[in-house]
């Protein structure tokens, strides 16, 4: 009975949970997010050059929407890619980015 006075409990986690929550509830939203966020600059471009034919100056700021838009669409396309080529390459098993699951063993 001193001893729970003087020490703390501590409450352990494994390793692959504490990667699996993180992975789950603060990466993947990111990534969600930032896509999310590419597709409405892309979308805004789009709207932004067809409403502006009279304006040159606008239509140029469309025009850079959509690139910039279709540049950020294209980087997050791009990691899912990158870490789908990494993972067969090197035959790594048990991560599920889409899921966001990470068992380690």
């Amino acid at each position: 009975m001193l001893t729970d006075l003087l020490f703390t409990n501590v409450a352990y986690a494994s390793v692959d949970s504490i990667v699996e929550k993180i992975n789950k509830l603060i990466i993947n939203p990111i990534i969600v997010f930032l896509f999310a966020l590419a597709v409405v600059y892309f979308l805004y471009g789009i709207f932004q050059f067809i409403a502006n034919q009279d304006n040159e100056e606008a239509k140029t700021k469309g025009k850079n929407h959509i690139i910039w838009g279709t540049i950020g669409i294209v980087i997050m396309i791009g990691v899912f890619t990158i870490l789908g080529i990494i993972m067969r390459t090197f035959n790594i098993e048990g991560i599920d980015p889409q899921m966001g699951t990470v068992q380690i063993k």
